[in-house]
């Protein structure tokens, strides 16, 4: 195959899609600047949000306890709660976000813990709001003190020592490297990025080199040229391919930095980086590019010949919808802990590259499976290349009116 023509047609769209303000902000803008802005923003506001709630003084309604005076009495010395007199309607309070939990003390606590009888504490709660399930939490560590000082001093008076509730100790060690704990985490959310730029990246100049030609006139004289057709495709798969790569990595290089910001911000994200330090092994990370890179070709492909064959951009756009969730959804599926590598999974399309990737991130080589995700999805390029090819090789095709 003559690899001129090829490169003539590449560099002559690749210039012409270059001139189009719409292809940088597509390429560039939106990878490297939109999502990373608004990846930091939106942590640091909830980061900022979180810590503005664990501040406030929490709103607790008591219901019962007259009997128990020193559980009582231990708890409303607590500075940490701001307690609200007791109403019937108390669930609705919580609801409604008025309060943000409540705590019923069972009657006779205090008689019944001195006796050596169970008691029983019931704490009232809004799941999932911010306030009640910080409320909730300070309730939960007041009462497991106050129980474990309470064993501590029933131990004390019959002489035992506390080794007796606490045989034994359970201790658990780490054995991956800081880079296999990274990758393993990384691993379940960058395939996915990755997949997802590539083809939002690679939708504007695949329409635009196909369907857009076909509206603005220029792919007769295209066809007039003395190239070969199936040149022509591939000169075009290339570009689309090209924009398509560099829209996944840019994508990947500028959230990476955004990391990294909003660990300095934030203390909370700088917690997490102590505990999971950000160590990717750059050969992992290398081979990881070299999966995606026929996976791009794949959607790439896909969507010249969904371009070819719409009459312009609207009607290509129309196809791409279908693409998009055709894509998202084993993208998406993945990214989902417990879901491994297999020779079935290993076939089918997206969801084997996610899977092998995650491996590799992490440092575990399946061979055979890599071998068989990266030769399946290249045959997968590659018929959709031929697809492509073979529309454009119909008038019918091509002059659709």
């Amino acid at each position: 195959m003559n690899l001129n023509p090829i490169a003539i047609v590449y560099f002559k769209e690749w210039r012409e899609l270059l001139r189009d303000r719409r292809t940088i902000i597509s390429m560039v803008v939106v990878p490297v600047l939109i999502m990373p802005v608004l990846m930091v923003t939106v942590g640091t506001t909830a980061t900022k949000l979180v810590g503005k709630a664990r501040q406030e003084t929490p709103k607790v309604m008591l219901l019962g306890g007259a009997d128990s005076p020193e559980t009582t009495g231990a708890l409303r010395a607590l500075k940490t709660f701001q307690f609200v007199p007791a109403a019937p309607d108390f669930t609705n309070l919580i609801s409604d976000k008025k309060i943000g939990a409540a705590v019923e003390i069972s009657g006779g606590f205090d008689a019944a813990l001195a006796a050596g009888r169970k008691a029983a504490v019931h704490i009232y709660t809004y799941e999932s709001e911010l306030r009640s399930t910080i409320a909730a939490e300070s309730l939960e560590q007041f009462f497991r003190h106050r129980r474990d000082d309470l064993i501590k001093r029933g131990l004390s008076e019959r002489h035992l020592p506390e080794t007796v509730l606490t045989p034994f100790s359970i201790e658990r060690t780490n054995v991956a490297s800081p880079r296999k704990v990274t990758g393993n985490v990384v691993g379940m959310i960058l395939p996915y990025i990755v997949v997802l730029m590539c083809l939002t990246g690679a939708i504007y100049p695949a329409v635009d080199l196909t369907a857009g030609e076909k509206e603005r006139g220029t792919l007769e004289t295209l066809l007039c040229s003395p190239v070969p057709r199936r040149h022509l495709v591939l000169g075009k798969v290339l570009v689309v391919l090209t924009v398509s790569l560099a829209t996944g990595f840019l994508a990947v290089a500028s959230n990476g930095v955004a990391l990294l910001l909003m660990k300095r911000m934030s203390i909370e994200a700088a917690k997490a980086a102590a505990a999971m330090p950000l160590a990717l092994d750059p050969f992992c990370l290398a081979a990881f590019c070299v999966m995606m890179v026929p996976v791009a070709a794949f959607l790439s492909a896909l969507l010249i010949a969904a371009g070819l064959f719409a009459r312009g951009t609207k009607e290509a756009n129309s196809y791409v919808q279908p693409l998009l969730i055709l894509v998202i959804i084993p993208a998406v599926v993945g990214a989902l802990p417990g879901i491994e590598i297999n020779s079935r999974l290993a076939l089918i399309p997206i969801l084997n590259v996610n899977l092998i990737s995650r491996e590799i991130l992490a440092g575990t080589w399946h061979w055979n499976y890599i071998a068989l995700v990266f030769g399946s999805t290249c045959l997968y390029a590659a018929l959709a290349v031929a697809a492509a090819v073979a529309l454009f090789q119909r008038e019918d095709v091509l002059f659709r009116t």
